[in-house]
């Protein structure tokens, strides 16, 4: 008899949500907010398509208590929020560096309201929002930037540090190098592959030095980084396509999780990348794989790789695909987390901490969306995980990406992820099935 999945998970497991600031605050310029590289890009033409922005997003800034209360409807056990750099410090330390108390006060708000709802606080420190004034000085590819986060996460946990139950320090750190530097696609839109890689080396220094750091203030946080990942499978069984996917595991997974578990990069891609690979000071390695309290894990989709470069088309091989193309592939959880409790023994308890599907919504029936198709992803990648907990991964809790509908980067509001409706004309909040079906879920499960 197969047991019922809310039973395959202990009650010492954490349950959330997941949003990060930019995609829904909105209140881009009020109360001493500075300016981020993400306000910028998006008033390049043809950046957003629908050449949005973030200005009110889902006007979270204004409607904290609504959506504290939304988050506690839904039963779960934690919120994961980022906090936006330049509205605690304007300049991110580029000038002045004085700090904005009003931007801090929203975000003591906000955890003090998660403590009065009973549930733990999960923040992250950059989900991305880089303070243009630091941009403007050289931004992540600049070594002073470093320094500038670690001085913007010991005054992060001053202010907040003793109400959270976990501390972030970068979210997907691939995205910011590769999307945000190599490819332009993302803020701040730059194209240059040895940016990309001084970035990566950055972003994993500047983690390993404020872990360090905080840790020396007397921080008691359990501390961590997420990693966006996918197992890179060939498309054939050709020996050409299995040496394309093992270079492709090593530019993309291994790049970012080898210096943190390993203290070091991976050689053949310094042997692929030549003078474009990243300048490394003494100590930096060291620095990198400082231990750490967990691993933030966010999966969406495998990678299909091929020796002739062409890209996989799930879609054209009659494959289930999300609204952004992306094929829904849930096996592929539990090939990533087996995989990454292989390459390193005794890695810290594994969160996946985002992990969610973008669909149409277009089916209303008495006022909520039947997206049964997010339903199903989520509650299959549940499953996903679970079977990976029975090969004995040290898994520790798993967030819902989204909360709600929001600004979702380059798409701007053209996708919806979340499991809450918004309406953006009117900022009204409905629940969706899937909202339901996690609800509902939580409830067996704590029973």
């Amino acid at each position: 008899m197969n047991t019922p999945l809310h039973r395959r998970f202990p009650k010492s497991f954490t349950w959330g949500v997941a949003t990060s600031a930019f995609q829904i605050e909105g209140a881009a310029r009020e109360d001493g907010k500075g300016e981020s590289i993400w306000d910028c890009f998006c008033t390049v033409p043809g950046a957003i398509a629908d050449a949005s922005n973030g200005d009110v997003a889902c006007d979270h800034y204004h409607r904290l208590d609504e959506d504290l209360d939304l988050i506690a409807s839904l039963g779960v056990s934690c919120y994961r929020f980022s906090i936006a750099w330049p509205r605690v410090q304007p300049d991110g330390g580029a000038g002045h560096g004085a700090w904005n108390a009003k931007g801090m006060d929203f975000y003591k708000r906000l955890v003090d309201g998660l403590h009065k709802r009973g549930i733990q606080a999960f923040a992250t420190l950059n989900h991305w929002d880089l303070p243009q004034a630091l941009q403007d000085q050289g931004g992540w590819a600049a070594r002073d930037t470093v320094h500038r986060f670690v001085d913007y996460a010991r005054h992060v946990n001053a202010q907040i540090g003793a109400g959270l139950a976990g501390l972030t320090t970068h979210n997907e750190p691939w995205v910011m190098a590769v999307l945000g530097h190599e490819q332009g696609s993302f803020a701040p839109g730059i194209k240059s592959r040895a940016t990309c890689l001084q970035v990566a080396h950055h972003l994993l220094l500047s983690h390993g030095l404020a872990m360090k750091a905080l840790r020396a203030d007397g921080c008691k946080v359990p501390i961590g980084i997420v990693l966006n990942l996918a197992p890179s499978e060939p498309a054939t069984d050709s020996a050409a396509d299995a040496a394309a996917a093992h270079r492709e595991d090593a530019r993309s997974r291994r790049w970012y999780a080898d210096p943190l578990f390993k203290g070091c990069y991976p050689q053949e891609v310094l042997d692929e990348v030549g003078a474009d690979a990243p300048r490394i000071e003494n100590g930096d390695m060291q620095a990198i794989a400082e231990p750490m309290d967990y691993l933030g894990v966010n999966y969406y989709m495998r990678s299909v790789v091929s020796a002739s470069g062409q890209a996989f088309d799930a879609k054209a091989r009659g494959l289930p695909v999300s609204d952004m193309g992306w094929e829904i592939y849930p096996r592929g959880l539990t090939d990533l987390l087996t995989l990454l409790h292989r390459d390193y023994p005794g890695m810290p308890p594994i969160y996946v901490t985002e992990n969610g599907g973008a669909f149409k919504d277009a089916n209303w029936q008495g006022g909520r969306v039947q997206d049964d198709d997010r339903l199903a992803f989520l509650r299959d990648h549940i499953t996903a995980m679970a079977d990976a907990m029975d090969h004995g991964v040290p898994m520790a809790g798993y967030m819902v990406w989204s909360l709600m509908d929001n600004f979702e980067w380059s798409s701007g509001y053209l996708k919806r992820f979340g499991i809450v409706h918004v309406d953006y004309a009117t900022q009204a909040r409905t629940l969706k099935a899937s909202a339901e079906w996690y609800r509902d879920f939580l409830r067996d499960w704590r029973s």
